[in-house]
C-alpha cells in the first residue's frame, strides 16, 4: 500500500503540473486506472486512496474482478478491442466503452445495453496514424461513425479515444492535437462531446497538454506489470 501511495502521489502531482501548465481547471482530467493483469485486491486498495475509475481491456478477467468487488462504487471503462461476442456482457457490465471502431458494434451495444440501466458512455477509437497494426476508424471515418452512435438511445457519444504512435519523435503531441481538433470540429454536429481518452503513463504529460480528459494510466501507477496466467 505505502509503495502505491507513494506512486500515486507523484503522478497526481505530475498530473496537476501539467494541467496548470496548460492553463486547465482542477476537474478537466481524470485518472483511469488501467488494471488488466492486477488484482482484485491492488483495485480495492486503489479504491481507498479515491481512485474509483477501472480500465479493463480482458472482458473475463474483468468480470471476474467485478465480482469480487461488487461491494464498492466504481466505474468500469472497458478499453480493448471488441469482439462480437462480447458485446452482450460488455454492454451489461460497464459503464464506458473506449474501443468503439465499427458501426456494427455500435448497434450491438445499444441492442443489448439492459433498459434498467444508464445509456452507455462510448468513445470512438481513433487511429490516429494509420497505423496497420491497430485498431480504430480513420480519421476521415470519425464523422460517419459519430452519426451512427449519436443517433442510438442506449448509447451516448462522450468523445475519441486514441493511442499514438510509441516511437513518435514529438512524444505524441501532434497526434494528440489532431484528436483534439477533430473532437473541437465534430462539435459543429454533436455540441455534447466532452471526452478525449488519450496519454497513457509514458506521454499523459504531452496529452494532457494537448486536452486529455481521460489519463489511462496502468505501469506508472502500479508497477512492472506482471505476464497474464
Amino acid at each position: 500500500m505505502d509503495a502505491l501511495q507513494h506512486r500515486l502521489d507523484a503522478l497526481q502531482q505530475r498530473i496537476r503540473q501539467s494541467r496548470e501548465a496548460a492553463g486547465r481547471a482542477a476537474d478537466t482530467v481524470t485518472l483511469l486506472a488501467v488494471s488488466k493483469t492486477r488484482s482484485a485486491a491492488e483495485i480495492r486498495a486503489l479504491a481507498t486512496l479515491g481512485i474509483t475509475d477501472i480500465g479493463e481491456n480482458y472482458l473475463q478477467e474483468a468480470l471476474a474482478k467485478q465480482a469480487e468487488l461488487a461491494d464498492l462504487a466504481l466505474t468500469w471503462h472497458f478499453i480493448g478491442p471488441i469482439q462480437s461476442n462480447k458485446t452482450r456482457d460488455i454492454a451489461s457490465h460497464f459503464n464506458w466503452v473506449h474501443s468503439v471502431d465499427r458501426a456494427r458494434i455500435a448497434h450491438r451495444l445499444n441492442d443489448q445495453r439492459p433498459t434498467g440501466l444508464p445509456p452507455l458512455n462510448v468513445c470512438i477509437q481513433v487511429n490516429v496514424d494509420d497505423e496497420r497494426s491497430k485498431s480504430g476508424v480513420s480519421l476521415a471515418e470519425v464523422p460517419e461513425l459519430a452519426a451512427v452512435i449519436a443517433a442510438l438511445p442506449q448509447l451516448r457519444l462522450r468523445g475519441m479515444m486514441a493511442i499514438p504512435r510509441a516511437d513518435a519523435a514529438d512524444g505524441g503531441r501532434a497526434a494528440f492535437r489532431t484528436l483534439a481538433m477533430t473532437l473541437s470540429q465534430l462539435r459543429h454536429t454533436i455540441p455534447a462531446l466532452d471526452t478525449l481518452s488519450m496519454g497513457m503513463s509514458g506521454d499523459f504529460e504531452a496529452a494532457i497538454a494537448e486536452g486529455a480528459t481521460i489519463i489511462r494510466l496502468g505501469t506508472a501507477l502500479f508497477g512492472p506489470r506482471p505476464g497474464r496466467a
